[in-house]
């Protein structure tokens, strides 16, 4: 009987580790996106002054004061909002615009909720929502023009301006990311949501030239279903577009580091 009772034992021994395991996991993963994984230990009682000096840029103390919750609802419409992009594009090359016109309804109406989700309630603002929601704008603006070209209802060179522009402020979006992260840079950081590190103003323009340039989608989408493709209102429409557009590029231009808040620590 030795050798059964010393497996019972191991047996015994192993699955109270494993419970352990299990256990260690789930705080690790309940405190991910507080920043108690990050923060360092205080100092100990009686402890020399260089170990109660302030945190640097790099030091884990304060990485850990940029980390948030990235899961609040204004982000989560915000990516809904970049998954119905491709529906969309799919429904307008396929030419079934009454279906589009509902979806792009949705669309918008997402867009509505997590800006007014956001300004009135303080626990839903995220430095990534600043950053997602006009991300998402942009993807969905991209994708609706590209297929909107393609339908023959909008210009290609009106087009072409509009992608130019956001290719841009999205490469100076990762640009501005990259800079503000603490120090050591790894990728893990650079693409985990709970950093953040950097807050985004759009300018006054650029909000303009967002809705100018969803009322011209919303008016290209409706034209096939109620006949007026050829209204010299939509050409009209497309003139405006590509003014505020350019007026919104050279507003970032000229405004860059204004509209760039840099989060330091909370």
């Amino acid at each position: 009987p030795a050798p059964c009772c010393l497996r019972f034992l191991a047996e015994r021994q192993w699955l109270r580790q494993a419970a352990l395991d299990l256990r260690l996991l789930g705080v690790r993963l309940r405190g991910h996106c507080s920043g108690a994984e990050k923060a360092s230990p205080g100092p100990a009682a009686g402890g020399s002054p260089a170990a109660e000096a302030p945190a640097g840029p790099g030091d884990p103390a304060s990485a850990a004061s940029l980390y948030e919750n990235p899961w609040t609802i204004p982000n989560m419409l915000s990516m809904t909002r970049i998954g119905l992009a491709p529906v969309l594009g799919y429904l307008i090359i396929e030419e079934d615009f009454h279906i589009a016109l509902g979806v792009f309804a949705l669309a918008g109406l997402t867009d509505l909720l997590d800006g007014f989700i956001a300004r009135n309630w303080a626990n839903q603002k995220s430095a990534l929502g600043s950053a997602l929601d006009p991300l998402a704008d942009k993807i969905l603006i991209s994708i609706l023009y590209v297929s909107l070209t393609y339908a023959d209802l909008i210009p290609v060179s009106l087009t072409y301006m509009i992608i130019s522009r956001d290719v841009m402020l999205i490469a100076a979006v990762f640009y501005v990311r990259y800079r503000t992260l603490p120090t050591p840079r790894t990728l893990a950081k650079y693409f985990n949501p709970c950093y953040a590190t950097a807050r985004l103003k759009p300018t006054f323009i650029s909000k303009v030239n967002t809705a100018v340039q969803l009322i011209l989608v919303a008016a290209s989408l409706a034209a096939p279903v109620f006949n007026y493709v050829d209204s010299i209102y939509l050409q009209i429409l497309w003139c405006f577009t590509a003014f505020t557009t350019a007026a919104s590029a050279y507003s970032y231009y000229h405004y860059g580091r204004k509209t760039i808040q840099v989060i330091k620590g909370r």
